[in-house]
């Protein structure tokens, strides 16, 4: 379902944001220059979805030819130069860092991104007390556009501290982007500087966001892998751009099993959880349980559109459950790669290979060597079944559409020739 925005709301909102940012600048002395701050990007952002949501909602209402929707598309992939923009989409705890490695194994001529927009949800967070979605949503496709065009100025923006000339020793993950870590955007390494996510292959020196953009700009194929991008419908722009041929792959998982795993990996911030699975009852109305049910519906509304294949996404969207990826690695892979119309190395396939089959000693909570296919039933022999009920209740109708059964009682929860999930066709 569409997001509603009227467009008094919609400038009600970035005028409120431009009046604080107004208010932050005037406390700063004349003697410093203000720079586009990311709550004046966020305010041209919602602007911008203000005009996109009136020419859709006009859109909506027409037939559309499916020949002028095929020369579209070839329009598209020949403005792209027969390159492919790819977002692997997904939530924290669904093997997305995992399925990330298949695009960014790939070789010399894929350039992958791991999680750019935590820099803009951080800064969103800080600067306006929170990431409601349909705020956020905007600034994430902004950004994601302009990174899928080998273009980081917009992001640049929201790194902190702010990078020196292009260059930033504080961007999230780096290590996890093949990419960032090869030359020639590995530049020599610089004693004294600090750079929490350095690259491990090899000493590089601080990151020099220019040389990315170049490197970038060289490779044939684009791949940004994000968690936080909530609602499928906002990226629609990207879709329709003429310079992008976009492919969108939606992660999900059993939602037991994402509980399950975050208790362990995020354990400081499921306190209330795991008291929950010690004491009493649990109440149904607690905020924890409702962001329980927004995530759930946030994603099922997701693959609602998705698998409806709107004009937009027609042939562009991939529904992707993690326990086929976990239990079929390899046929999976070679799928998603069919899908987006890119050959399936030998180099992924090797990789594939080497890391489904990992020892307990390599599989860590964050860890993408795993022994894949054990991971499908491990979350049943670690969590509650009071805890198991409540997801199934909030999250029901989630796990209908994506062919999760529910566990009747305690016996069938932990009862391993009992299979939890239905066999699926997305395609």
């Amino acid at each position: 379902m569409r997001i509603k925005y009227t467009i008094s709301v919609i400038f009600i909102v970035a005028l409120v944001i431009i009046e604080k940012e107004n208010n932050i600048i005037s406390q700063v002395s004349d003697k410093l220059t203000p720079k586009l701050t990311p709550l004046l990007l966020l305010s041209a952002s919602l602007l911008s979805a203000a005009q996109h949501n009136i020419s859709t909602d006009i859109s909506s209402h027409q037939h559309v030819n499916p020949h002028l929707e095929n020369s579209t598309r070839s329009i598209q992939q020949s403005a792209a130069g027969g390159r492919k923009h790819i977002l692997l989409l997904a939530t924290t705890r669904t093997g997305s860092s995992f399925v990330g490695e298949f695009f960014n194994q790939q070789g010399s001529n894929m350039f992958y991104l791991f999680e750019p927009l935590w820099h803009v949800e951080r800064m969103l967070t800080i600067e306006t007390g929170g990431t409601n979605a349909s705020v956020a949503g905007p600034a994430y496709r902004d950004v994601l556009r302009q990174l899928l065009l080998c273009d980081f100025s917009l992001l640049e923006s929201f790194i902190e501290p702010p990078p020196q000339d292009h260059v930033t020793a504080a961007l999230f993950r780096r290590e996890s982007s093949q990419s960032l870590c090869e030359d020639p955007v590995c530049t020599p390494f610089v004693r004294k500087v600090f750079e929490r996510y350095h690259c491990r292959v090899r000493r590089c020196g601080p990151l020099n966001l220019t040389l990315a953009s170049q490197s970038c700009m060289q490779k044939q194929h684009r791949v940004i892998k994000s968690v936080r991008v909530r609602q499928l419908e906002t990226l629609q722009p990207l879709a329709e751009d003429p310079r992008l041929d976009m492919t969108f792959i939606q992660l999900v998982r059993d939602p037991r099993a994402v509980l399950a795993s975050r208790m362990v990996a995020f354990s400081s911030k499921y306190n209330v959880w795991k008291r929950w699975a010690v004491d009493g009852d649990i109440p149904v109305d607690e905020d924890e349980v409702r962001k329980l049910k927004g995530n759930c519906d946030n994603i099922r509304t997701s693959a609602e559109i998705g698998l409806k294949q709107p004009p937009w996404l027609r042939e562009r969207y991939m529904l992707v459950r993690y326990e086929d990826i976990a239990r079929f690695p390899m046929r999976k892979a070679a799928e998603m790669y069919d899908f987006i119309g890119i050959p399936f190395t030998a180099k992924v396939e090797e990789w594939i290979l080497k890391n489904t089959q990992a020892s307990k000693e390599v599989s860590g909570v964050y860890s993408t060597q795993k022994n894949s296919s054990e991971q499908v039933e491990k979350w049943r022999f670690s969590i509650p079944f009071k805890l198991v009920q409540l997801v199934q209740k909030v999250c029901g109708p989630t796990m209908t559409l994506f062919g999760y059964k529910f566990a009747e009682n305690k016996d069938m929860l932990t009862d391993k020739s009992v299979s939890l999930i239905e066999e699926r066709t997305f395609l």
